[in-house]
């Protein structure tokens, strides 16, 4: 019990692993108690089929949660042994249908008095707990349907990495990192435009003295992201998000995300009502993003981009 006390719920598997392993053995010898040869991992298989229909592997393996790899291998194991026999379905020949054979038809009138024992005990064991472990187990495989625990670490990682995240304003220093994250993600999908030059070479003058404004994301300190809200002549949309870039090394720790919410309400702080961008949709994670934030399909503006295929628009006053 000391190594779980020390590392605590991250070794949960484990510890649910060690009482899973308890309690198969335990199992192992409550057939021998009741003078059953068979082993516990087969159970699921052998009470499906315990029912007196034939069923193929797919059909088990649904109703009883198992991967057919899994069922297929207990099922062959039984065969072995002499419970299960296998036969063609006599629809569709292609098709095994399985069964209980004699013997296993045998083990049902056998171990029911072992059903009720086990049952017997296992509720026992439930009065003298403080937690119902039966709803406990219920509960969690529900939330991890919903959400699964690979998805829920990875949702922890990023709110973790966000913490090492800084997003500042633009200044002269960073017009390197400006220029290189747009022209690195640009030259791998397109080809660099006119206007791409324009906002990349001068953005104090192109962006910025416009009425627009840069942010910058900064990982441990480095220039990681950066995006830009330029001011539009436009009398639907005020301000155009653009410029928007995350180097590769850093993707994955939701930097994108933060950049994106900071710029949406630095539109917000200027006023702005409405903001619009320009994209292409081969750019699947960047249109979930801009999805994500907000932004919806919208058509009927010119483009100074020949790569432009999708353009989006964002409401603030909802």
């Amino acid at each position: 019990m000391d190594f779980f006390n020390q590392t605590g719920k991250m070794v949960l598997g484990s510890r649910l692993r060690r009482l899973s392993e308890q309690i198969t053995e335990n199992a192992l010898q409550v057939y021998k108690l009741y003078d059953i040869d068979f082993q516990p991992k087969w159970f699921p298989v052998f009470y499906v089929l315990s029912k007196g229909q034939e069923k193929t592997i797919t059909d088990i393996a649904e109703e009883i949660g198992h991967s057919q790899p899994s069922v297929s291998k207990i099922i062959s194991e039984m065969v072995k042994v002499g419970l299960i026999l296998e036969t063609k379905d006599k629809k569709d020949g292609r098709k095994n249908m399985v069964s209980l054979s004699a013997e296993g038809i045998a083990i049902t009138e056998k171990i029911e008095h072992q059903y009720l024992d086990v049952t017997s005990a296992i509720e026992e064991t439930f009065a003298q707990t403080t937690h119902d472990l039966w709803k406990a187990i219920e509960e969690w495989e529900y939330l991890l349907n919903q959400k699964t625990l690979l998805r829920r670490v990875q949702e922890q990682k990023k709110i973790r990495e966000s913490k090492d995240v800084q997003l500042v304003d633009y200044e002269a220093k960073y017009l390197n990192a400006f220029r290189s994250l747009n022209i690195e993600w640009i030259a791998q999908y397109f080809k660099m435009e006119e206007a791409d030059y324009k906002a990349l070479d001068n953005p104090k003058e192109y962006i910025l003295e416009k009425g627009g404004h840069i942010l910058v994301a900064l990982y441990k300190n480095e220039p990681v992201g950066v995006c830009a809200l330029i001011k539009m002549d436009d009398h639907e949309y005020d301000y155009e998000l653009a410029k928007m870039a995350v180097s590769p090394t850093v993707q994955g720790k939701n930097i994108g995300f933060l950049l994106g919410q900071a710029i949406i309400e630095k539109a917000k702080f200027l006023g702005a009502s409405k903001i619009y961008l320009e994209s292409n949709t081969i750019l699947k994670p960047a249109i979930n993003l801009y999805q994500k934030l907000g932004f919806q399909k919208v058509v009927g503006h010119s483009t100074p981009y020949e790569r432009c295929n999708i353009q989006m628009g964002l409401s603030l006053n909802n």
